[in-house]
């Protein structure tokens, strides 16, 4: 690998080193014509991709000093189609739960949903209007622990409603964390979502919103709402840029690792400020 300067974005060596087994094992496992000719460093690939989704940029606007943009969007559609990707947030969900004094496997969840805005490139099939937040674009539907840490996630077009959504949802939920059994939702969720979940064992609990005026953090949802926040401080999730909504989904995975990662090693997310000791240099 060549001597660069660093990106704010890039993966330290602490952080590196909470995920490098993974990559190191799928290496290992890499077989056939031109496994042997492996000419990058799978680091650099892995600060490419997190410089895409922190900054936003195209894929083919990658600066000169990583690989080629084309092989780095190899590596993210292969680490995509077979796992990897979410092996690696699965990892560091579980050592962020541990480090925080939980066990592995939750018991409790919340669930919601977010429409953002698409770009130009997203093919009309493949979003629609959320009539409710007056959106085109998708719908990332979540399911998180009560950390806010991200369990399950998938991504329609705006105008799929959140209860069709959150069925798929705790599908998911039941086939890979069967610990859970209690479920909170918003309003927004339609009654058939409780019976959803009552077959997989599931309590799906709505968290009312009182009749007070203005803006009101509501108890065990607004975990999920910093998850968003959290999601928006990633450029490339302000508005889904992805042609496919797997690959939104994905984008979701690099942004939450590369928070988890930062906070099991004490790291803080670079902000997007100036930063400055003088005061008349506005920030």
């Amino acid at each position: 690998m060549s001597v660069r300067r660093p990106y704010r974005s890039d993966v330290s060596d602490a952080r590196w080193a909470l995920i490098e087994p993974v990559f190191t094992a799928w290496r290992a496992r890499r077989t056939g014509p031109g496994a042997a000719a492996r000419v990058h460093d799978l680091r650099e690939i892995v600060n490419a991709i997190l410089y895409v989704n922190r900054t936003g940029i195209p894929w083919e606007y990658l600066p000169h000093d990583f690989p080629p943009y084309k092989t780095v969007y190899d590596y993210f559609a292969k680490w995509e189609a077979d796992g990897t990707t979410q092996q690696v947030h699965d990892l560091l969900r579980d050592k962020t739960r541990r480090a925080q004094g939980r066990s592995a496997q939750p018991t409790a969840a919340v669930i919601d949903a977010q429409s953002v805005k698409t770009s130009a490139n997203v093919a009309e099939s493949s979003q629609g209007i959320d009539a409710g937040k007056k959106i085109k674009g998708r719908k990332r539907h979540l399911i998180t622990d009560t950390l806010g840490l991200v369990l399950a996630v998938l991504v329609t077009a705006a105008n799929v409603h959140d209860t069709i959504g959150g069925k798929q949802l705790l599908d998911d939920l039941a086939a890979h964390h069967a610990s859970v059994t209690k479920v909170w939702a918003d309003g927004g969720y339609q009654s058939s979502i409780f019976n959803h979940g009552a077959g997989h064992g599931i309590d799906v609990e709505v968290v009312q919103q009182t009749r007070a005026k203005g803006f009101e953090p509501l108890p065990k949802r607004r975990v999920i709402e910093r998850t968003f926040g959290w999601l928006m401080q990633h450029r490339r999730l302000v508005r889904d840029y992805e042609a496919l909504p797997q690959r939104s989904r994905t984008m979701i995975h690099w942004a939450m690792a590369n928070k988890m990662s930062r906070e099991l090693t004490g790291e803080s997310a670079p902000t997007w400020r100036i930063e400055t000791d003088n005061p008349a240099i506005p920030i």
